[in-house]
């Protein structure tokens, strides 16, 4: 049964509409003031609200304002019997569903219970949609052994907080897809991800990149320019290959984590940034640390929630699932039907050093799609699946 909140300093019209409303056997519930409706709109679920909006001490539009604030999507009618077009106008262009004028009109209200009620199945069809895609992105990652397993259960654990996480692995395990699912199962989805690959920019222009910089920092400077940091914020950002990151930059890296501050480079202004920071190396930082080339108190900042990732070579298992998704995704990329392996081929695949790991894998398959017949034989695997010199 669908519930209805009344909202209206009038008594006679809350009697009139809840007599309506409940002929036609919707569950009523009523307040009397704008105050005590928004906290019970706010506390309860109702499936529409019915708001006057002349009331005193809070108004109709002061209640709307605070709904959307408090971001209850609840359909909200207006009601009024001083309204007028400009009036209706405003309430719809602030976030209410209708505006109905008093004295009210029995038929008026039915139809626009009956299309409220319908924007309320298609809200909940929306969210229930969105968790589904959301957890389809987060699944993404393939493989069913024992190490992939725990790693989407800790990802499904650790995705709704802000906690830091750091994710170790070798190069191509797939590191950059377990941060991408950190982030599209948080709560901060609709934000930005923004990654940087921390030892593909020269260490001269790190802090730029993370931090920005003013105009006339230095000689190729010639506008301001945001960081990572700021673009990020609200969102993820993910700091790849951490360990190859320069003293200096660790240094305010270290800052921004504690304060949530950070400055451009040549400027003296604190800036306030909120971005939850997922950080990834192929490096062993404890080793890195005794070395004297990571600093011990980032590492402790970076490592609340340790992922490691294992190596394609410590999950053979997977590699029949990981073949036959690549197969998908690069035939569907070159156009071309879908090929097949048989079981001799996806032995073979099993069988070889991935010193590459997920990403030579995908190479491969690639290879034996271009190369080989329309199913791929053990055979086609020894043949392609080392590079040959043409």
């Amino acid at each position: 049964m669908s519930k209805i909140l009344i909202i209206d300093d009038e008594r006679a019209i809350r009697r009139a509409l809840r007599e309506i409303l409940e002929f036609e056997e919707f569950e009523v519930d009523e307040a009397e003031n704008g105050k005590e409706g928004f906290l019970k709109a706010k506390s309860e679920q109702y499936d529409i609200i019915f708001c006057d909006i002349k009331m005193p001490e809070m108004d109709g539009m002061e209640v709307l304002d605070e709904l959307l604030e408090a971001k209850v999507d609840t359909p909200v009618i207006m009601i009024s019997g001083h309204g007028n077009i400009e009036t209706a106008v405003q309430a719809i262009k602030k976030g209410a569903f209708d505006f109905i004028e008093k004295p009210l009109d029995l038929n008026r209200i039915l139809v626009t219970v009956r299309n409220a009620k319908d924007k309320t199945v298609l809200i909940e069809e929306k969210k229930v949609l969105k968790k589904t895609v959301n957890r389809f992105k987060g699944s993404s990652i393939i493989g069913e052994t024992e190490g992939i397993m725990k790693i989407k259960d800790m990802i499904e654990k650790v995705a709704p907080s802000d906690a830091r996480v750091l994710i170790t692995g070798e190069n191509g395990t797939g590191k950059e897809l377990v941060a991408r699912s950190l982030h599209d199962l948080s709560d901060r989805k609709e934000a930005p991800f923004i990654e940087v690959n921390c030892a593909a920019i020269p260490s001269e222009l790190i802090e730029s990149e993370l931090f920005g910089h003013e105009k006339g920092a230095f000689t190729s400077a010639v506008k301001q320019k945001k960081g990572k940091f700021e673009l990020a914020s609200g969102g993820t950002l993910f700091l790849d290959e951490i360990g190859d990151m320069s003293a200096s930059a660790q240094a305010k890296v270290l800052r921004a984590l504690q304060e949530n501050v950070i400055q451009r480079v040549g400027g003296e202004k604190d800036i306030r940034v909120n971005a939850r920071v997922v950080a990834a190396t192929n490096k062993d930082l404890r080793k890195e640390i005794e070395e004297g080339n990571f600093r011990e108190d980032l590492y402790h900042r970076l490592a609340v929630i340790l992922i490691h990732v294992p190596s394609l070579n410590e999950r053979r298992d997977d590699i029949p699932l990981l073949a036959e998704h690549f197969m998908t995704l690069v035939c569907a990329e070159h156009g071309i039907a879908r090929k097949s392996f048989n079981t001799d081929a996806l032995s073979e695949l099993q069988k070889l050093n991935w010193t590459g790991n997920i990403r030579e894998l995908r190479n491969i398959v690639e290879r034996l799609i271009i190369l080989g017949g329309q199913e791929i034989t053990g055979e086609d695997v020894k043949m392609f699946a080392n590079p040959q010199v043409v």
